[in-house]
């Protein structure tokens, strides 16, 4: 028979052991527990970030609806977007290039001159100036004066022969007169010597430039550059009539119509062309015609 000592230590180990075991599991069940609370922690975490970013991942339909709540301000270190990938506002398709008005086919005959001065531009002899408008035209006088003084100061312009020059006046003695009328008034004075404008086209008669408000404002149909761009063809063909310049043809197939070409009665081949002068300074010009 055991000893009553053996039969002790037996029972102490065995009570040893039981509290080992009890501790392992408990050790066990706590491992488990911190476990499950970190993949807790880690799947809200990783459904706050899928539900805060605007990307990819996440399938719309089986998400729960979104919460509003207010838009964070913008970071300050942010620049807005460039380039391809920034959202670009609508562009404005077809917008004219002149505002328009009203047209009417006959005016009183009476004109309001444009109050506006200018500086001489060019060298040689200067060639005064007016501008008038036909009254009950809706063109700003003034705007107008400083278009017109605009083309014939360009370098592609008259100016470029070296003995042309033009000064903008409101008063006093001048050497021509820029009149803007309707299509019957242009009539009116063209006929007075023997033209016939036939309230389509313009024309320069003793001291006047008469420019027809239809063609200032529409353009030509045989000239596919913008209206402003036939102003100065206007302005440019009819001014060079008063420098003693006559009628040119299309020179050849391609090449550029000459200013003193009647380019609105076609282009015979020609591109459409609203200056006397290139960029280089030479003269655009073509054979002479009636």
């Amino acid at each position: 028979m055991p000893s009553v000592d053996r039969t002790i230590r037996r029972a102490g180990r065995a009570v040893l052991r039981r509290r080992r075991l009890q501790r392992r599991r408990r050790t066990v069940a706590l491992f488990a527990a911190a476990g499950l609370v970190l993949l807790v922690v880690l799947g809200m975490g990783a459904r706050l970030f899928l539900d805060g970013d605007a990307g990819t991942g996440q399938d719309p339909a089986a998400a729960p609806p979104p919460v509003e709540e207010p838009e964070p301000a913008p970071d300050q270190d942010e620049e807005p977007e460039s380039g391809a990938d920034a959202e670009e506002e609508p562009e404005q398709d077809d917008a004219p290039d002149v505002q328009p008005i009203d047209i009417p086919s006959t005016g009183p005959g009476t004109f309001r001159t444009a109050p506006a001065t200018g500086h001489r531009v060019g060298e040689g002899t200067v060639r005064r100036y007016m501008v008038q408008i036909e009254d009950g035209i809706d063109l700003d006088p003034v705007e107008t004066a400083q278009e017109i003084e605009t083309i014939l100061a360009d370098p592609r312009g008259w100016t470029t022969d070296g003995i042309s020059a033009f000064q903008l006046a409101e008063e006093g003695t001048v050497d021509f007169t820029v009149k803007v009328a309707t299509p019957g008034t242009v009539d009116d004075i063209c006929g007075e010597y023997g033209l016939d404008t036939g309230g389509e086209v313009n024309c320069q008669v003793g001291q006047t430039v008469v420019v027809n408000l239809l063609r200032w404002m529409e353009g030509s149909p045989q000239f596919p550059g913008p209206v402003t761009e036939y102003r100065a063809l206007i302005i440019n063909h009819e001014v060079g009539h008063r420098l003693g310049h006559g009628h040119e043809g299309c020179p050849e197939e391609g090449a550029l119509a000459p200013a003193m070409m009647q380019q609105i009665k076609g282009l015979d081949g020609c591109e459409a062309n609203a200056w006397p002068y290139d960029e280089d300074g030479t003269y655009i010009s073509g054979p002479r015609v009636p």
